[in-house]
């Protein structure tokens, strides 16, 4: 089964910096686009941003210029680096892969990691 773990949450001061990670495991073939979303107390869920396997990245217009999506491919790893925090920024980051294909006969879809705090407060 797939699983997807956060880590790299935490407090921070308003114009800080943290760095999330999210790593994939399960028996992992390949991971089309990753995901990062983020969900503030009392709010609908939002999406953050998505990379490719092949590189290539979107943003909301929230956090373009400030957050920067990566990922290592062969440890199935995405990261959220995320710069010039806003209190807005508060929420619980979960990563999201729509599709992941492993050694079973069939992909699965939509795995979800428990997500992670970030908290952004002077």
């Amino acid at each position: 089964q797939v699983q997807l773990v956060e880590s790299g949450g935490g407090l921070v001061q308003p114009g800080g910096s943290l760095r999330l990670s999210c790593a994939a495991s399960g028996g992992i073939r390949s991971i089309p686009t990753m995901a990062w979303y983020r969900q503030a107390p009392g709010k609908q869920r939002e999406w953050v941003a998505a990379i490719t396997s092949g590189g290539s990245t979107n943003y909301a217009d929230s956090v373009k210029g400030r957050f920067t999506i990566s990922r290592d491919n062969t440890k199935h790893t995405v990261y959220l680096q995320m710069n010039s925090l806003k209190s807005e920024d508060t929420a619980v980051y979960c990563c999201n892969a729509p599709e992941v294909h492993t050694t079973r006969l069939k992909p699965d879809y939509d795995i979800w990691g428990q997500g992670t705090q970030v908290t952004v407060s002077s």
